[in-house]
């Protein structure tokens, strides 16, 4: 029986690759083999975060090879008309007890899913998986199982064998993000250690040649501690391990302050770069340093600092580790996967989608969204926003266990049931695209993403509903000056409030004072140091030091036509509908490395700010003339020399980091010598251009440059051009003329401010000329920094394409905060507190959990809604 049934077996195998060929041969011109470069999404869906693990599986279309969820590769199709996609299928299952316990994952398909992470942190001896893909044909579904080499063409089975070994887009992202590859050195395993009988101390380290207590590196050879200069982290010194390099040529130090359990910054002197040191444990133990015991580590690979126990004290408050947290699920309620150092982008992102105006924009017009997304929805901001609010908010990736899944938990007496969480990957990739901080690996600022992100809003959602309006608010600057009591009102929009920190307003000041007096005793006599002490400081000295007047540096009085003392005090112009606020807790340390006050502030929950209202010009104030600074004419610079002009000593701190000298110049004169640190900031920028390095030079020294028509040589008008020295320097870096005027014209002819305004607002095609430019409000795209006098169109009451502000009462209630835990923006971890339906839950990470204790003191950036007037 078994024989007359092969011969007709074999027929239909023939018939059946004869049919298979037949029916690819239309589609062939649209079946694609991926290029290097071509990004293959095969681990997450463009619109949703479907997986192949997810129920439906994940479509990859054969041509673009982006990836679709069951609901969501039929628009594909229609839009494209695209016919083939290759359906990726993962079965993961626990593994039965008995004889297949403890065996090795089974999976049938050995090259299917190569490269392709698992969704879920599944241990690999308790579970097993098997994998299917098949090509299926839109729109009659007819599915071919793969792999099928005998029966496909030939291209079909190259093109199906590519996506299938290719790495997933992530993976490529992930490596692509950083800005380099750190590899071992060549002295790590023959290093030569002295045997001459240094320990190094667990603290109170200082330079053995200098005073200096900060950026200080062990010698490995030696054990000598000396200061650094120019390493690669650009932290200052006095080169005194450097020249210890030259006479000795040890060749390696690692920096004191970075060594944790899992490595330290290492720096290799004759190699000029850093490097890994793979031997480091036992390079460090030869001066008696245990790894071990210099920096703790807590769950998630999030760092503690190098003073433990303040720092541990912190983290288990802020993350509430000693409470037994209940977890929620369910709408509103899913967490976001850490990426490695990306919990500062969840957090800010778990508190804009709890704010209706997020909620509505993205989520509420979701299939709008998707239905006019392009061609590539993976590169769409509006369409990866929506994705994500709708992955928080649907509920989907976020429910509670089965029943007998709780039973088998309690019997195994396991951990509560955790959800997975959704991955940021495509969102993070796409909003932090170009970003020389953002889209790097390394742990970032919140607030600087949270403006970061309002930004981008801003700039996609022209012509359609902003809900950055939410948080844009006016702000009155009035200033005086002191020789004449004249006065100028100008306003800016902002997006947030910083408020100052003022130390010397702690309520625990004798108690600080007596801690900083043991901490230098501690140090000078090399002992452990004392048990830290944290700042307790009022909020109302908060708002006392913002709204205290502060001195104007370089004020011009037009009134006087000259120089003169002036002083500058701020008030809200209007009320935003959420208002946010950020605590000012970083500083810059000797090494210009941001370090975090430790302090505690005891911020409301319910807030009035309604004595703050901006008034305007009072009765019997006199106003400044509307008249500008004398312009410095082109003749007036020939004379000058590029040495006179430029800040040689700023120079020469950028080029002690080990950039090009001809660069340091150039960045400190085309940033008007602000610093080193603007100077720094724009070489970073500037890094990439081919003529980084060349020598400066300024046509604008040998040619006249345009000036006003028809303007004093006194003065100018304010509704006239801005100083023409202040555009030829945004001119010589690269800024059209025009886009330039407009940067100095919104923020009151500030040259440092006109450079953040040019960065946060990329040059637009303009169909109105400049000329109307003084008089009309700024575009939609407004951030933070953008001034305009009093009287502007700025006004509330202006009808615009879209609400400017939000106006209305001064009372807030605190709804959501955002912490940090860590010495430096560069390390640590975010978590976030959101008010949801009258009652405080934690936002960890994936885990979501109902609060027992907020952290209200130790917060960093607090979230207010208005109080209805009711």
């Amino acid at each position: 029986q078994q024989k007359r049934s092969s011969l007709p077996s074999v027929s239909r195998n023939a018939k059946m690759a004869a049919d298979l060929g037949e029916l690819l041969v239309p589609f062939m011109p649209t079946i694609r083999v991926p290029k290097t470069g071509d990004r293959v999404y095969k681990s997450e869906c463009a619109f949703s975060f479907d997986s192949p693990e997810s129920e439906g599986g994940l479509y990859v279309c054969m041509n673009t090879f982006l990836g679709f969820g069951r609901e969501h590769v039929e628009r594909h199709y229609r839009k494209t008309g695209q016919s083939v996609y290759m359906h990726l299928k993962r079965h993961v299952k626990e593994k039965t007890t008995g004889a297949a316990g403890g065996a090795i994952p089974r999976r049938r398909n050995g090259k299917v899913f190569l490269d392709l992470e698992l969704n879920r942190d599944f241990n690999g001896e308790d579970y097993e998986y098997e994998d299917e893909a098949k090509l299926v044909i839109f729109p009659d579904h007819f599915e071919i199982p793969l792999p099928n080499i005998e029966e496909l063409p030939a291209l079909v089975t190259i093109a199906c064998d590519a996506v299938l070994n290719a790495p997933s887009a992530y993976k490529k992202q992930e490596l692509e993000s950083w800005e380099e590859e750190i590899q071992v050195s060549r002295h790590a395993r023959s290093l030569r250690q002295l045997d001459n009988g240094v320990r190094i101390p667990p603290s109170g380290w200082k330079c053995q040649k200098c005073e200096m207590r900060e950026n200080l590196w062990l010698n490995l050879t030696d054990g000598s501690v000396l200061c650094g200069k120019w390493f690669f982290d650009g932290s200052g010194g006095n080169g005194h391990a450097l020249e210890h390099y030259r006479e000795t040529s040890y060749p390696l130090a690692v920096k004191l302050d970075t060594i944790t359990p899992d490595g330290a910054d290492v720096y290799s002197f004759e190699e000029e770069e850093a490097v890994l040191d793979p031997h480091m444990s036992e390079h460090l133990s030869h001066f008696g340093v245990d790894m071990l015991q210099m920096q703790r580590r807590t769950e998630n690979g999030h760092h503690t600092d190098n003073n433990p126990r303040p720092r541990v004290s912190e983290w288990e408050v802020i993350q509430e580790s000693g409470m037994k947290l209940k977890a929620v699920f369910g709408s509103g309620y899913t967490g976001i996967k850490n990426l490695g150092n990306s919990c500062y982008l969840s957090t800010v992102l778990q508190v804009l989608f709890s704010i209706p105006d997020f909620q509505r924009m993205y989520v509420g017009n979701l299939q709008r969204i998707f239905d006019y997304s392009p061609l590539d929805p993976t590169q769409d901001f509006a369409t990866q926003m929506a994705k994500l609010g709708h992955g928080l908010l649907s509920g989907q990736y976020s429910k509670p266990p089965m029943k007998s899944e709780l039973i088998e938990q309690v019997m195994k007496e396991e951990h509560k049931h955790q959800q997975r969480g959704i991955s940021p990957r495509m969102l993070k990739a796409l909003v932090s695209r170009g970003h020389p901080e953002f889209s790097s690996n390394r742990q970032q600022d919140g607030h600087e993403f949270f403006l970061h992100l309002i930004n981008l809003v801003e700039r996609n959602s022209a012509g359609s509903e902003n809900p950055s309006d939410s948080f844009r608010f006016l702000v009155e600057e009035r200033v005086q000056c002191c020789q004449t009591r004249r006065v100028r009102y100008t306003q800016r929009v902002d997006y947030c409030i910083q408020l100052p920190a003022p130390i010397e307003a702690a309520t625990n000041r004798e108690e600080l004072l007596a801690y900083e007096a043991r901490r230098k005793e501690a140090e000078e006599n090399t002992r452990a140091p004392p048990e830290p002490v944290r700042a307790r400081i009022p909020f109302t000295a908060c708002l006392q030091a913002f709204t205290e007047p502060e001195n104007v540096p370089d004020f011009w009085s037009s009134a006087l036509q000259a120089k003169s003392a002036g002083v500058k005090t701020s008030r809200f112009a209007s009320f935003p509908e959420y208002l946010v606020m950020q605590i000012k807790k970083f500083t810059f340390g000797v090494d210009w490395v941001p370090k975090k006050l430790d302090l505690a502030i005891d911020v409301p929950d319910f807030l009035d700010l309604s004595r703050l209202r901006a008034t305007g010009l009072q009765a019997g104030e006199e106003e400044l003339p509307d008249l500008m600074p004398p312009i410095v004419l082109p003749e007036d610079t020939r004379g000058m020399t590029l040495t006179n002009m430029i800040d040689e000593g700023a120079v020469m701190q950028l080029a002690e980091m080990g950039f090009p000298l001809e660069a340091c110049r150039k960045a400190v004169y085309y940033t008007g010598n602000m610093g080193p640190e603007m100077a720094f900031n724009w070489i970073i920028a500037h890094m990439e251009e081919p003529d980084f390095a060349e020598p400066l030079t300024l046509p604008s020294m040998m040619d006249p440059l345009p000036s006003t028509s028809n303007s004093p040589m006194g003065a100018t008008p304010l509704d006239n051009l801005p100083p023409e020295e202040s555009i030829a320097i945004l001119t010589s870096m690269g800024f059209p003329r025009n886009h330039s005027i407009r940067a100095l014209k919104a923020t009151n002819n500030n040259l440092e401010r006109a450079l953040d305004w040019i960065f946060s607002h990329p040059e637009e095609e303009e169909s109105d000329g400049l000329s109307d430019m003084a008089d009309t409000e700024p575009n939609d795209n407004a951030f933070s920094n953008m001034n305009s006098h009093s009287d502007s169109t700025l006004s509330p009451d202006r009808e615009t394409s879209g609400p400017r502000v939000k106006d209305g009462p001064g009372r807030y209630e605190l709804f959501a905060i955002i912490s940090h835990m860590g010495a430096s923006t560069m390390s640590g971890h975010y978590v976030c507190h959101i008010k949801k339906e009258g009652r405080w839950v934690i936002y960890n990470d994936h885990k979501v959990c109902l609060s027992e204790r907020p952290p209200k003191d130790l917060g960093y950036i607090y979230f207010y809604r208005r109080l209805s007037s009711s």
